[in-house]
């Protein structure tokens, strides 16, 4: 399973890389609790935080267990942020939308 989602905004909030799409891949496993958690907490920070200068691939490992390896996945769900570079990588159901946004460099460490 694939999704593609990019939202338009009226007055996007200024983060570390300006101007820059976040190309976000959330490996899941199935439709287990916690990867449904972590898709809906990843659209939601999405929304707030980048509005419209994202793309979220979904992969399902369970359907294709083989994309694992291109990204070093041990663990689901893990959302690997491809673009821009560093790639970044954070383990969880990105409850802690903080630390989302810290690991994912939108906003800094305080």
């Amino acid at each position: 399973m694939e999704v593609a989602e990019e939202r338009p905004s009226a007055s996007p909030p200024p983060i570390v890389h300006a101007g820059e799409a976040q190309i976000l891949r959330l490996y899941i496993a199935g439709q287990t609790p916690r990867s449904v958690a972590a898709f809906a907490n990843l659209k939601r920070i999405c929304e707030e935080h980048l509005a419209g200068r994202y793309r979220i691939e979904v992969i399902d490992l369970v359907q294709n267990p083989q994309l694992a390896a291109g990204d070093q996945i041990l663990a689901v769900p893990t959302l690997v942020r491809r673009l821009p570079e560093p790639v970044r990588r954070i383990i969880g159901d990105l409850s802690n939308a903080e630390r989302v946004l810290v690991g994912l460099d939108i906003r800094p460490a305080s």
